[in-house]
């Protein structure tokens, strides 16, 4: 009689273990793998893309009709060496701010000023390049812009 008893009790724990690890399973066979960044308020992520390890041309379409009073560029994963960049508004002017030439991986450019009115952006130019081994991948950068209107709902 115990035998009874102590074998059904041996089953339904075994079905309890296997039901948490079914469960452990699913949740994480469903959860995102995409990193989530933090953007600061009144600030969007307008522009992304992977850097190469030699001298790398870059033209970044900015696909927002926002107005911007400034832009920031933040380094993911490596260290970007920066030569050139440029800014093409919407009517085709250029800005070309002095920018550091080297951003840490996970460090963030101070912010570059386009106008108080704010400006649409077309486009961004870089000439640039990651730093370190091929072998760990490449660098990634983050272009923020910081909308004309930021409101507070």
């Amino acid at each position: 009689m115990q035998s009874i008893f102590a074998e059904k009790k041996m089953k339904k724990n075994l079905a309890g273990v296997w039901l948490l690890l079914i469960l452990i399973f699913t949740v994480t066979a469903c959860s995102s793998s995409r990193k989530t960044i933090a953007v600061e308020e009144g600030w969007d992520l307008i522009a992304e893309d992977y850097v190469n390890f030699v001298k790398d041309k870059d033209v970044i379409q900015v696909v927002s009709n926002t107005p911007y009073t400034d832009i920031k560029i933040q380094a993911e994963k490596k260290d970007i060496v920066i030569k050139n960049f440029k800014i093409v508004y919407l009517n085709g002017d250029k800005l070309s701010p002095a920018i550091r030439s080297v951003l840490k991986a996970g460090e963030t450019s101070n912010a570059i000023h386009l106008s108080p009115a704010g400006k649409i952006v077309r486009s961004i130019e870089f000439k640039y390049r990651s730093t370190g081994s091929i072998l760990k991948g490449r660098g990634r950068v983050l272009i923020f812009g910081k909308r004309l209107y930021s409101y507070k709902y």
